[in-house]
This record gives structure tokens, sequence and C-alpha cells, in this order.
């Protein structure tokens, strides 16, 4: 079976160089990547390639040693150039992973054996482009991928193949990522060595139990005070590591980059204030606890934050930003003093 992979960014490489080996197993024949043309990147806008794009560089020349040809195509828009290029490669079947866009009919109809999809969610909940930031901001205890066929509406596609697992409460996007990441990879190889033709029929979703996610925007990161500190504490680990949680100390941007409930032994699911602490707005640093960090008053609860970073500076394990932050113990977070609010 001849196979295109569509995708991008570095989650979707493990199943991109698992095709790859397939094929030089000699079994699916990975025929070449689409993926995005490259784009500016760091401080000076150098323009590099997407992360599938660099790893294709790699398949290349492996495929190159067994007489395997590889193509690699860069394609702002599905136009009839691009559906040109993906015709002449005479793959059967479409692989996408995080690529971006919705496929139309026309591009979907150059493939006999139809598409199929990896989605890091168990649909149909959390379809759409962040899945992974919204079981860790709404507290899941667990989640999991999902192989769909490719439909013209966004992740609603028969699901082919399924796999869920626990979350233990301490994942970040990055973390919940990279594990994401490895296990497609293996969900994709399964499925693929047990399809023998066409796409089995699967399991038609329940429209019903569809639940969307959006894009993640830079201001979702600033920090509103006044929420629980298990809702900060999910902000803080679903937002990196972008946007990354945001707040202000003074004029100074001060990014929160762990952080955790606080509560004694037997405390409610959003911690305690330190005994005999006073009641304190939203965003008053309280003190420390000597053994886990720095303790922020929330709308509810205390949260113990253990690594900070001025936008100036460089990420410090709370210690070490102490010995550096002036008139930080006791200071209010953020601009609620010049705006009447609690965020930035």
């Amino acid at each position: 079976m001849r196979v295109l992979f569509a995708g991008s960014p570095a989650i979707a490489v493990p199943s991109l160089e698992a095709l790859a080996g397939l094929t030089l197993e000699g079994g699916h024949c990975l025929v070449g990547l689409l993926t995005n043309p490259d784009s500016p990147r760091g401080r000076r806008g150098v323009p590099l390639p997407t992360d599938t794009a660099a790893a294709a560089e790699r398949i290349v020349s492996r495929f190159a040693e067994k007489g395997l040809p590889f193509a690699v195509l860069k394609s702002e828009k599905l136009d009839s150039g691009a559906r040109d290029a993906v015709a002449g490669l005479g793959a059967e079947l479409l692989v996408s992973f995080a690529y971006g866009r919705i496929f139309g009919p026309k591009f979907l109809g150059l493939f006999p054996l139809g598409g199929i999809n990896i989605h890091p969610s168990l649909l149909p909940r959390y379809r759409g482009p962040a899945p992974i930031q919204a079981a860790i901001l709404n507290r899941e205890r667990e989640t999991g991928i999902s192989i769909q066929k490719l439909a013209l509406a966004m992740d609603s596609g028969n699901i082919l193949a399924r796999r869920a697992f626990p979350l233990r409460g301490d994942e970040t996007a990055s973390s919940l990522g990279e594990f994401v990441s490895r296990e497609s990879a293996g969900l994709l190889v399964s499925f693929l060595r047990s399809l023998k033709g066409a796409l089995p029929q699967g399991e038609v979703q329940d429209e019903q139990g569809a639940v969307y996610t959006s894009l993640i925007k830079r201001e979702d990161g600033r920090i509103d005070w006044s929420l629980q500190a298990g809702e900060l504490d999910a902000r803080i680990r679903a937002y990196t590591p972008w946007p990354l949680c945001v707040t202000c100390h003074g004029e100074a941007e001060l990014y929160i980059l762990k952080g955790q409930v606080y509560g004694a032994p037997g405390a409610g699911p959003e911690g305690t204030a330190p005994e005999g602490a006073a009641p304190a707005l939203p965003g008053t640093v309280l003190g420390i606890d000597k053994n886990r960090g720095i303790l922020i008053q929330t709308g509810k609860g205390v949260l113990c934050v253990s690594r900070l970073q001025y936008k100036s500076g460089k990420a410090l394990e709370w210690r070490d930003f102490l010995n550096g932050a002036r008139g930080f113990t006791g200071s209010v977070l953020g601009h609620q003093n010049k705006r009447g609010a609690n965020g930035v």
C-alpha cells in the first residue's frame, strides 16, 4: 500500500519515522510527506523547515540507499498545483497528523482508499486544534489517541482505533505531547499492520458527545488571580511550553512556570492558606513553605509556586528567585491596583 503522510509539528515526527521504518521492513510504502512551507523562526527570523520536513531529510537519505523514492511537498494551499503534485506520487492512502488544514473532497478523491487522521484525544471529546491542552485545563482523569477516517467536517470521521491512558494530574502540554507523540506512532503501525485492504467501517462518533477546542492565544496565558488555585495550576501546566502563564510584579512581567495547589493533609481540593494567615487579596504573596515554594493567595485556596522567570531574566527555582526579587513577599501580583482586576 502506497502512503502519503501529512503533518508539520514535532508531535507528528515519530509517526512519520515509524512509517519510514515500516517501509524499510518491506511493509506499507511511504512515498512522501506533505507539510507546510519553511517559515521564519527565532529572533533572526531565518526561514526553517517544519519539524517533519527536517526529519524527512534523514528519511530521504535512508530511502536512497535502498533505491526507494521519497518526495517532500511543501504546499501553502491545497490547490490544483498541490493536487497535481500529490497525484503524481500515486498514493493510495493519506495518513494525517497535525497537518492543520481540512482536506476538501477533490483532495481526498486522490486517494483510492481514502485517508486517516491521528487525533490526540478520545473523540468525539476535544475535537479541534488543542485537545492536549483541553484535557489538562479540564483536569481530566484520562485522555487518549484516536485514529479516525478523514471526513469533510473537522475530526468527525468514524473511529478506526483508539487507545486510552490515565492522567496523573501533573502533566504539562509539553510532557503529555511527548507521550502522545510516541504512543501515536505505535498505534499507527499496529493499525496499518492489521489493514488488509480497504479501511474498515469503524465506529460512528456520537455527535451529542462532541466537544470542541479552539486555538490557544498568547493572551490565554494571562493570570487571573481571582480564579481557584486548582484552575490556575491546570492553566500553568496546559500553557507550558506556550504561551506560558504571566502576571506582573510591579511593572515587571513575571512568568509562573511551575506550581501546585498548596494544602495540609486533609485540605480541600483547592488547598488552604498557611495556618494563622490573615485573609488576603487574590495575588498576594503570603510567604513561603520552606520545602515547597512561594505561597500566593488565589480566589479560592493557595498556589505554591516553585519556578518563576522575569521576562527580562532567566528561569529560576524559587529560592534563587527570591534572592534577587526585592519586596516580593507581601506584594500583590497583577494589575489589580491599576485596573481593579486580578489579571495582567
